[in-house]
C-alpha cells in the first residue's frame, strides 16, 4: 500500500470467479476491457482488491490461466487471509484478529459428524477456514445444527453457504466484508482512505461486502440466486446497490459509469485510438494505447497508421 501517498480515488475490490473472470468468456474480452481501463485511467492513482473465495494455491492457478492484472491487496480464503502487493506480503496483525474464539481442532470434529458434508481438497483447507461441499437441500438444516453444536462448545464461528454447494466455516469475525472493513480502518489510520469505494460480486460468500457503510456495490449480471435473495431481503431499497446489465467485468464497468465513479469508457471500445484521451497524462495510459496500437497492427486492422504513429511519438517525447 506504499504505491501511493496519497487517498485512492477509487478502490475496487472485486470478487473473482464470475465476477471479475467471466469462465464462459473463453477470448477474456471483458476481463481486457477491465484491464485496459484500469491501466488507462485508475492504476497511478487507485487500489485494486481481489477477494475471493479461493486459496492461495487456487488462486496462484487462477493467475496462470487468466490475464488477470497485480492487485495491490489480495483477499483470500473467503477474507480469512489478506497479503499485499505482487510478493503477498500476509498481514500478521489481520491473523490476530481471527484467532479470538476459533478452535480449528474442534470445528473439524463437530462438522466430521455430519455425513452430508463432503470435505474439500486439502488446497482449500486454511488456518482460519474449513470447506466442504453439500447439497443444496440439505445446507440450511446442516448450517442450523452445526451453529447450535458449535455454540454449546463455546466457539464463534460463522458458517458461509455459496454457490450452490460450497459451506465455508470461519472465525465469527471473518468473511469478505469483516476484511473489507478491516482494510478500510487500517487505510484510514493511515490517511490513506478511499474517496470512493465499489465492491463487486455474484455469489453469497460477497453478500458481506455490500453491507459495509459508505461503500458502492454491484451485483454482476449473472449473480447467483442467493446472492439476489440476500438483496432482495436486504438491500433492495439501498441505492447504493445495483444489479448490473452487463455479466462479470462488463458489469463492473457499468458500475463505475452508473455511480459517476470515473472515466468507465475501456481503450479497447474506442474505434479511433487519436479519441482515446485521458485528462491527465500517464504512463499507463501511452503504454495501454501503444500496446492496443500494436495489437491491431498485427491483425491488419490499423488504416491510417502514419497518423497513430506520429502521435505516439508525440505522446513519447512529452513524457
Amino acid at each position: 500500500m506504499e504505491r501511493l501517498t496519497s487517498p485512492p480515488r477509487l478502490m475496487i475490490v472485486s470478487d473473482l470467479d464470475h465476477t471479475m473472470v467471466d469462465h464462459h468468456d473463453h477470448e477474456n474480452l471483458s476481463l481486457l476491457r477491465f484491464n485496459s481501463l484500469w491501466e488507462h485511467a485508475y492504476r497511478h492513482d487507485s487500489f485494486l482488491v481481489f477477494s475471493t473465495g479461493r486459496s492461495p494455491t487456487l488462486y496462484k492457478e487462477l493467475r496462470k490461466e487468466k490475464p488477470l492484472l497485480t492487485p495491490d491487496i489480495t483477499i483470500m480464503s473467503v477474507g480469512t487471509e489478506i497479503t499485499y502487493g505482487n510478493s503477498m506480503v500476509p498481514d500478521h496483525g489481520w491473523v490476530e484478529t481471527l484467532n479470538n474464539k476459533w478452535d480449528l481442532g474442534i470445528v473439524k470434529d463437530e462438522a466430521s459428524k455430519f455425513s452430508e458434508l463432503k470435505l474439500q481438497a486439502d488446497t482449500e483447507q486454511r488456518p482460519h477456514k474449513v470447506s466442504f461441499y453439500v447439497d443444496k437441500s440439505k445446507a440450511q438444516e446442516v448450517t442450523k445444527e452445526l451453529s447450535q453444536r458449535f455454540e454449546k462448545r463455546g466457539l464463534d464461528v460463522k458458517i458461509i453457504y455459496s454457490g450452490g454447494m460450497d459451506l465455508d466455516i470461519l472465525p465469527q469475525g471473518a468473511g469478505k466484508g469483516q476484511a473489507l472493513a478491516y482494510l478500510l480502518k487500517k487505510l484510514k489510520t493511515e490517511g490513506k482512505l478511499p474517496v470512493n469505494t465499489l465492491a463487486c460480486g455474484d455469489s453469497g460468500n460477497d453478500a458481506e461486502l455490500f453491507s459495509i457503510p459508505d461503500v458502492y456495490g454491484v451485483m454482476v449480471s449473472n449473480a447467483q440466486e442467493e446472492l439476489l435473495k440476500w438483496h432482495a431481503e436486504n438491500a433492495k431499497d439501498n441505492p447504493k446497490v445495483i444489479h448490473a446489465k452487463e455479466r462479470c467485468a462488463g458489469g463492473i464497468i457499468e458500475a463505475i459509469g452508473h455511480f459517476k465513479l470515473g472515466p468507465n469508457l475501456s481503450p479497447r471500445d474506442v474505434a479511433d485510438f487519436l479519441e482515446c484521451k485521458t485528462e491527465n497524462v500517464n504512463p499507463g495510459h501511452e503504454v495501454v494505447k501503444f500496446f492496443l496500437f500494436y495489437e491491431r497492427w498485427r491483425r491488419g486492422e490499423v488504416e491510417n497508421c502514419e497518423a497513430y504513429t506520429a502521435s505516439l511519438k508525440a505522446s513519447c517525447v512529452s513524457m
